[in-house]
Order: structure tokens, then C-alpha cells, then sequence
């Protein structure tokens, strides 16, 4: 292999090793894999089961300069920043290899980037699955009025509430496959730190977590609110409280993601003082 190349492995530790430091270089726009790798690190073969994980890396006069990571063969390509000549150049190379590639998700540049190369050398025409903004909190800005209430942190008697509120919010936002009692150790929201808000009586009300911290960065997801209990303010009073203690831990860089055609949403993280950052896009690919 040609030192400058796209390098693929399926062992994150020698990824992180060769591709940690550019990660963490820029861990708002990186959130992503930051989250991911170090998920997968910790948890090691635990956390992908039979089917593992492909990582990449391009270096370029011994940098690293973007990375992709594929959790499984039927998922999407995670994709860092890339140029349409490194987006090329991956796709040549993952080509070449006849290997697998369902869809691509990436800021919107290099999403396009990538579906365009993938077009042109597999004939594989792409379709616009997904759109979705990146923000990070600049200045917290808690909402006035700001709801009565207050913050609690979810323990494990509160997990059967927590289960059927995420399986709530999945089903909300059209993800696949759902969350139950039964597939909630292997969902993505199991090692989350949740947090719900309670009025004066006790009562949760709306629920926010974020991640554990990378890189001085954490991200927070899910925000959910039940559709009965919207519009008195408490998706943005539980969205302050988890901000709030992410910065209290020392995090640096606090990002979530929000759909674009959510005009509600985007307008509430605006007014708590998250910026956009990127647009985001996911494309799919024809299966052979």
C-alpha cells in the first residue's frame, strides 16, 4: 500500500493510535467518531457483536487528514471532511476492494462529495436520506420564563420510564430499529447520562442526556418531550440543565444535532445560545 493512501482496519486501538490526535483536533465536528471509537474502545467486542466495525484512515505525507468509520457492513459510512480528491480516492480504493457500501453520512460538501465519486465509479446514483444541523453552545442562555421545576438525574429506578420515553422519541423521529425493555442494553441510548425534568410535584416532564465526554466534547441526545406536556418549556429547561452540568465537568465543546425542517427546535437551541455549525447529509446507496 502507498503511504499516501486510504489505510482500513477493523482494530480502533491501532486507528486511534495513527488517528486520535486529528480527531480530537477539532471535536465539535468530529462528535461523531469521537463518541463512537471511544465507545468502541472501551466496550471492545461487546460493543459492535458478530459483525465488526472498518475504520479508515488518509494520510498524506505521513498526516492524517480525514477518516471514516462503518460500524457494520449494512451501515453507512461515517465520513470526516474530505476534498472531492480524497472523496475519489476512497472511493477507488473501497471499490477496488468490492467492498460494501450502503450509504455515506457527512457534512454536506463531502457527503456530496463522496455519492458523486461512488456514482461515477460503481454507477450506484445516491438518494438524499437524511438532512441535519450541527450546533455548538456558545453562550448558555437559560429561556425566560423559565418553567418551575427542577433537574434529576435518572438512576436505576426511574430506567422503566426512561425505556418507554426513548422508545417514544424513536418512534417520533422515524428511527429504526425501536427501543423496549428487551434491545436496550444493545440501543445507542445505554450508555448515555440522562436527565429528566420534574415539576414542583415530582412529576418528569421531559428528559435530556448527553454523552460521556471526549476530547473535552459531549453531545447531547435525545431531547424529548411528550407530545401532551409541549410548549410550556421544558425541552429547553432539561436542554439547559444537562448543558449546564456538561460545563460544570469542564466540557469545552457542547454540540447537538437538529432536523433543519424542525422549525421549533432549531429556533429553542438558538434562543439557549447553540450556533450552527454545519450542515449535515446522509445518502444512500442501491444494494446489488
Amino acid at each position: 500500500m502507498r503511504p499516501d493512501d486510504w489505510h482500513l482496519t477493523e482494530d480502533v486501538d491501532e486507528f486511534l493510535a495513527r488517528a486520535g490526535d486529528f480527531l480530537r483536533s477539532r471535536p465539535a465536528l468530529h462528535t461523531m467518531p469521537l463518541t463512537v471509537t471511544e465507545k468502541l474502545r472501551a466496550n471492545g467486542a461487546a460493543a459492535h457483536g458478530a459483525e465488526a466495525p472498518v475504520f479508515g484512515r488518509l494520510e498524506l505525507g505521513g498526516e492524517v487528514r480525514a477518516t471514516f468509520y462503518q460500524r457494520t457492513p449494512s451501515g453507512p459510512l461515517s465520513l470526516t471532511g474530505v476534498t472531492r480528491e480524497q472523496a475519489d480516492l476512497l472511493a477507488v480504493r473501497l471499490a477496488d476492494l468490492g467492498h460494501p457500501v450502503p450509504g455515506v453520512s457527512a457534512d454536506h460538501d463531502s457527503a456530496i462529495a463522496f455519492a458523486e465519486a461512488w456514482q461515477r465509479h460503481t454507477g450506484a446514483a445516491p438518494t438524499l436520506s437524511r438532512r441535519i444541523r450541527l450546533y455548538r453552545l456558545g453562550t448558555l442562555t437559560p429561556p425566560e420564563p423559565f418553567p418551575e421545576g427542577r433537574g434529576h438525574t435518572v438512576g436505576e429506578q426511574d430506567h422503566e420510564q426512561l425505556v418507554r420515553w426513548c422508545g417514544e422519541f424513536v418512534d417520533t423521529v422515524g428511527e429504526v430499529p425501536s427501543v423496549d425493555a428487551d434491545s436496550w442494553a444493545g440501543s445507542r441510548f445505554a450508555d448515555r447520562h440522562f436527565t429528566f425534568w420534574e415539576t414542583p410535584d415530582g412529576t418528569p416532564v421531559s428528559m435530556a442526556a448527553v454523552t460521556s465526554m471526549v476530547a473535552g466534547m459531549v453531545r447531547v441526545d435525545p431531547v424529548y418531550t411528550p407530545a401532551h406536556l409541549r410548549g410550556r418549556g421544558y425541552a429547553g429547561a432539561v436542554t439547559v440543565e444537562v448543558s449546564r452540568a456538561a460545563l460544570d465537568a469542564g466540557a469545552t465543546d457542547v454540540v447537538l444535532f437538529a432536523d433543519p425542517a424542525n422549525a421549533t427546535s432549531n429556533a429553542l437551541y438558538q434562543r439557549l445560545g447553540y450556533v450552527p455549525v454545519t450542515e449535515w447529509a446522509g445518502y444512500d446507496f442501491p444494494r446489488n
